[in-house]
This record gives C-alpha cells, sequence and structure tokens, in this order.
C-alpha cells in the first residue's frame, strides 16, 4: 500500500488576510498541504523556475493564483506559465476578487483548471480542494505501482 505524498501548494497572493482564508480553507478540507506563499509575481515566477533564494524549492503540485498582484499580474504569470514546458503541467486555480467576464474567459483562455472569486464559498472551496487531492494521491498511486512493476530479469549467455 502506498502512503499518501503531501500535496505541495504555491499561493501567490499579497493579501494577508486572504493568505490566511486560503490556510484555512486548505486545513478545514482536510487536504495535508505543503504551503508556499509568495507575494507578487515575479516572485511566483522565480520560486517555480527555482531562481536566486529559490533554486533548491521543490516545484508545487498545485499553484492558487491571484490575479491582482504588485510587479506581475496574475495573467502574466498564468501566461508564462503556460508557455514554459517544465510549468505548464501545473494546475493553476484563480483566486481574485474580480469576477469580470474578461477575466474568466482571460483566465481560462489562459488555461487556468479553475476560476474562484473572493471572498470564495468555503463548502465549495474544500470540496475542490478534495477533490484536487484526491485526484493528486490517485496520480501517486499509480505512478508508484507503475515504478514498482519488476520486468524478470534475463541471463545473458
Amino acid at each position: 500500500m502506498v502512503s499518501a505524498r503531501a500535496l505541495h501548494v504555491l499561493v501567490v497572493d499579497d493579501d494577508e488576510a486572504d493568505f490566511l482564508m486560503i490556510e484555512e480553507a486548505l486545513e478545514t478540507a482536510a487536504v495535508p498541504p505543503v504551503v508556499t506563499r509568495v507575494a507578487d509575481g515575479t516572485q511566483a515566477l522565480d520560486f517555480l523556475r527555482r531562481r536566486g533564494c529559490f533554486r533548491r524549492a521543490r516545484r508545487p503540485d498545485l499553484v492558487l493564483l491571484d490575479l491582482n498582484l504588485p510587479r506581475m499580474s496574475g495573467h502574466q504569470v498564468l501566461t508564462a506559465m503556460k508557455r514554459d514546458a517544465c510549468l505548464r503541467a501545473i494546475p493553476v486555480v484563480v483566486l481574485t476578487t474580480s469576477s469580470a467576464r474578461e477575466d474568466v474567459a482571460a483566465s481560462y483562455r489562459e488555461q487556468a483548471s479553475a476560476f474562484v472569486t473572493k471572498p470564495m464559498d468555503y463548502h465549495s472551496f474544500e470540496a475542490a480542494l478534495r477533490t484536487i487531492n484526491d485526484l493528486f494521491q490517485a496520480a501517486v498511486r499509480r505512478e508508484a505501482e507503475s515504478e514498482a512493476v519488476v520486468l524478470p530479469f534475463r541471463r545473458r549467455r
């Protein structure tokens, strides 16, 4: 039996209250995450690309991304991630105060996995986090099981 692995989550949000709300929702959803927080888009890309002080950072399994960020918008971060072959497979959930149609449309066009408006409905957000974690854990189990398959050893003559 393969044990669960912690979901590594990168939260990109410059608002302390929003971060605390996200952290609480992660705990309430019983998702055992390892959470890293950065406060702007430039730091997010440095973290994701392992630059500077983040060079030893582990790439996250999920990014929770605000659109309204200093130095670089969430849209710019999302676009840069999806154009980068090493980052494009990381799921991104946009968490923002904007409910403007153009922000929703642009986020999905930029390949966001989901769009959640803050303040968020805790129950819906928790359910989404549980689903993401369940899918993640299933993928981890499949990967571990496929690595455990041992091919028969052939002797050379």
